[in-house]
């Protein structure tokens, strides 16, 4: 498939041309009306693969040494920040001085066989399952790559059409206090928009997708290229930003559970919303317009 062959909508669905919104004129209730680019679509779907698969094998990497530090250095004598283990009380979690017990969790759990099993993640959370730290860092490293280009040719190409500028940048009224706080309200509300309105991105969207593109992905790749013994070497610059290569290994844990908690929150959002609709509008770019029946509350 190209750029321009864009699949049809069903003929007895309504097509809403795009000139029409833009006017801001309603579409009809049935209306069909392209929202996601080829590209911005292909960035997706491999993006929740390419995550998928460095998360599991980072925390198979992860399990070859389950502490982190600050600074430069750090090893079994240092103190560590966060610790994730198991002792004579079962497995634990813990976070500076505070321990949380997650026996079965993480740190001890049993396998099926009833053989116990000490690591810091249990293997149906890793790849691969059984421990392997060389063919977790092949894994992890080849999908890095995808990962790091991908999201290069993403940024260039938002910034070149304007999609970074129009669609995920909000505007200076959108961040008031007033308005966040309304948008806030209306998501624990579960209030969705409807209509023309569910075309665009709402402001917390716009903040959290901006976050997550331009500040935490790169922190994700520049954090993972400092642990890099070559390129502490080539360019040593880039360890210092972070503060050494252990800090930069800490960001790298830390930023990557928070796109997974964005990933949840934005998977708890789309089946709110209507995931077949939703899920449809990413597959095809061809979104359904719900128009509202009445005046919004």
């Amino acid at each position: 498939m190209t750029a321009t062959d864009e699949p049809v909508p069903p003929p007895d669905e309504a097509r809403a041309p795009a000139p029409s919104v833009a006017a801001g004129t309603p579409p009809p209730p049935t209306a069909l009306v392209k929202r996601h680019r080829l590209s911005t679509r292909i960035w997706h779907w491999t993006n929740a693969v390419t995550l998928f698969v460095m998360l599991m094998s980072g925390l198979m990497i992860f399990n070859a040494h389950p502490r982190l530090y600050w600074g430069h250095y750090g090893a079994n004598s240092d103190y560590a920040w966060l610790e994730i283990g198991a002792d004579d009380g079962g497995g634990y979690v813990r976070v500076g001085e505070t321990r949380i017990g997650t026996t079965g969790l993480a740190g001890q759990w049993t396998r099926s066989d009833g053989r116990v099993e000490r690591r810091a993640f249990p293997g149906w959370a890793t790849i691969p399952s059984n421990y392997d730290l060389a063919g977790a860092r092949r894994w992890h490293l080849a999908f890095a790559w995808l990962f790091a280009f991908g999201l290069l040719f993403f940024m260039l190409r938002a910034l070149w059409n304007k999609h970074a500028q129009r669609e995920l940048t909000p505007g200076l009224s959108e961040l008031k206090p007033r308005h966040l706080w309304q948008e806030v309200k209306d998501h624990a509300r579960l209030r969705f928009a409807r209509g023309e309105a569910a075309l665009k991105y709402n402001t917390l969207q716009k903040i959290s997708y901006f976050v997550v593109v331009f500040l935490l992905l790169p922190a994700m790749i520049f954090s993972g290229l400092a642990m890099s013994p070559a390129m502490d070497a080539n360019w040593p610059w880039l360890v210092d930003m972070f503060g050494g290569r252990q800090s930069a290994r800490s960001v790298h844990f830390i930023v990557a559970f928070l796109l997974v908690g964005f990933v949840i929150v934005h998977l708890l959002m789309v089946l709110l919303a209507g995931p077949v609709r939703e899920v449809r509008a990413m597959i095809t770019g061809w979104y359904r317009v719900s128009q509202p029946k009445g005046p919004e509350q």
